[in-house]
């Protein structure tokens, strides 16, 4: 679901783990505001920015039900990406 990025920031996860996981409050298309997790390295998000949303909770990140989805919208794929590209939006490497 199409939706406009709000506020990015980070979330701390639940005992026993500890990082920060990159996080995006979003206004979905049908008016509801949600926290999203920004999955992969490194993120363009910023405030205003339309991205894809979907659906997979963050499983250590409380209220974090959703995901976005790189390499649409807005949000860019990952960098210098080899193994599971398709999952964060990564083209195929040139080969020389």
């Amino acid at each position: 679901m199409k939706a406009v990025c709000l506020k990015v920031g980070i979330t701390k996860p639940k005992k026993p783990n500890s990082a920060e996981r990159k996080t995006a409050r979003v206004r979905l298309s049908n008016g509801v505001n949600v926290t999203c997790y920004i999955p992969g390295e490194g993120h363009n998000v910023q405030q205003h920015s339309v991205v894809l949303v979907r659906g997979g909770r963050a499983q250590d990140c409380p209220g974090v039900k959703y995901h976005l989805v790189r390499g649409a919208m807005d949000l860019g794929g990952v960098a210098n990406r080899i193994t599971s590209r398709s999952k964060y939006g990564t083209k195929k490497p040139k080969t020389s």
